[in-house]
């Protein structure tokens, strides 16, 4: 068995800009997901200059605010939300 990490190449535009498909691919979610989480306004913050992209860094910040240290913390945090 393979336990090697493989690297995902992303595209990213020069000012930090990825575009929803990469954005996806970096987080580990959908693509619908995205768009889901974009719809109830739960997910990460975004632009739309005629198609939605994400700051890496604002990615890098949402994914940041949900971490925890046990399940339990982690179901509390749904609950409030």
């Amino acid at each position: 068995m393979d336990d090697s990490i493989k690297a995902l190449s992303i595209q990213e535009y020069p000012d930090g800009r990825l575009d929803t498909w990469n954005a996806a691919k970096y987080t580990g979610y959908a693509v619908k997901t995205l768009a889901m989480m974009r719809s109830k306004g739960s997910g990460p913050t975004y632009i739309k200059r005629g198609k939605v992209f994400y700051f890496r860094d604002d990615l890098d910040a949402w994914l940041r605010a949900g971490k925890t240290t046990s399940t339990a913390q982690s179901s509390k945090t749904k609950e409030t939300t």
